[in-house]
């Protein structure tokens, strides 16, 4: 019996491997990798489409052999959404997963292997890292080495190619369960001295950024409500996956302010050819929304914040910021800023994007990554009047 059984998990796991490798496999492929009888080859497929692990993907048709695919009652992948935002020559993963405790192991790991990756950072069951396009060889094994690393990144046409070594549990995810996640378009295995190499290609997306504020009023409605709705009306659109929603506390002294004085900014990964669309929806989803004429949107593509835009992202949360100065900042950024007054927290929301919420709900939290020396690309703007005591 135990023959039967270690026979049946090799065969599985064949059948499993030339699914994840082809999308499909056949007899004669079975036959051949095996070394066994057709006959032999035949029979364990059919054993084990009775057992549910295999089924029927196309059947014979004359002459072109019918096609199989292994299933497994294992969930076919713990990984939900796998997907890549580019700007310039960095790249955002996000691997989005069933289990906030699989996404811890990965991140601690991957973060220990370092690797191509300059930062990890997880919320909840989503983990969020930056790579620069590039190569840096880790060191896999057991205990104390690192499970899994990012070992490079690189584009190849419209999409990025993640190369990752690993061993154990992170093994079995490359090579059976990232093929199945919403962004992936296909995996590589191979294996190599003991260490499992695979690569992951996704699109090349680009990563939009939008920026929320002013939408209601004494009366009602609410900034932070508004933005959670753009994002679910967002994502409804192909070629679009939503990442998150986040608030960020600005000048708490502001006066005039409904509250406490909170923006709110959401951001997506998109296709490069909806980019306008994406804009011409936001701005009019929010336009119908709002209950304050003020309401202000800034919209930006890309991921990398530059240090003036930081320091933006300081003075909004500090001083009483004009207009004329949001305008000026968006315009060094290509930032685009639609609406009224409410364009200037909008703009501090994105400047503010990527900082973790206790800087972002904490204005005294500072705002790492600003300066408060001189701003030289500042001289002849009049940004903000005194502090308000």
């Amino acid at each position: 019996m135990n023959g039967v059984i270690e026979r049946r998990r090799q065969y599985l796991h064949l059948m499993r491997q030339l699914t994840l490798e082809k999308g499909y496999f056949t007899t004669t492929l079975i036959q051949d990798v095996a070394g066994v009888p057709r006959s032999t080859a035949q029979d364990w497929i059919n054993r084990l489409i009775s057992e549910g692990c295999v089924v029927i993907k196309e059947r014979k048709q004359g002459r072109l052999p019918a096609r199989y695919a292994a299933m497994s009652a294992v969930p076919s992948s713990a990984c939900k959404r796998i997907f890549t935002t580019v700007d310039g020559e960095w790249v955002e993963i996000y691997h989005d997963c069933m289990s906030g405790a699989c996404a811890a192991f990965c991140g601690y790991h991957h973060a220990m292997a370092a690797g191509a990756l300059t930062h990890v950072h997880r919320e909840g069951t989503l983990l969020r890292e930056c790579a620069r396009i590039g190569k840096n060889p880790v060191s896999i094994g057991p205990y104390p080495f690192p499970a899994v690393g990012v070992t490079g990144v690189r584009r190849d046409g419209d999409m990025v190619v993640q190369e990752i070594h690993c061993i154990g549990g992170p093994a079995y995810s490359l090579t059976d369960m990232m093929s199945g996640a919403q962004g992936v378009i296909r995996v590589t295995v191979k294996k190599k001295s003991g260490v499992v190499e695979g690569e992951v290609f996704t699109k090349a997306l680009t990563h939009m950024i939008i920026g929320i504020d002013d939408t209601d009023n004494p009366g009602g409605g609410a900034t932070f409500a508004l933005a959670l709705a753009l994002l679910q009306h967002l994502a409804g659109m192909k070629g679009v996956i939503p990442i998150g929603h986040h608030v960020a506390m600005l000048n708490p002294k502001l006066r005039g302010k409904t509250a406490g004085n909170s923006c709110s900014f959401i951001d997506l990964a998109a296709d490069p050819s909806i980019v306008a669309g994406i804009k011409e929806r936001a701005l009019r989803f929010v336009n119908d929304e709002a209950l304050s004429p003020e309401w202000g949107v800034a919209i930006r593509s890309g991921f990398r914040v530059p240090e003036e835009l930081r320091n933006y992202g300081r003075l909004v949360r500090e001083e009483v910021v004009t207009r004329e100065f949001a305008g000026y900042i968006a315009g060094l950024h290509g930032i685009a800023l639609f609406g009224g007054m409410g364009v200037i927290g909008a703009l501090g929301g994105i400047s503010l994007w990527g900082l973790d919420n206790a800087v972002l709900l904490n204005v005294k939290a500072g705002v790492p990554g600003s300066t408060t020396g001189d701003q030289s690309l500042w001289i002849g703007q009049e940004p903000f009047r005194k502090p308000l005591q």
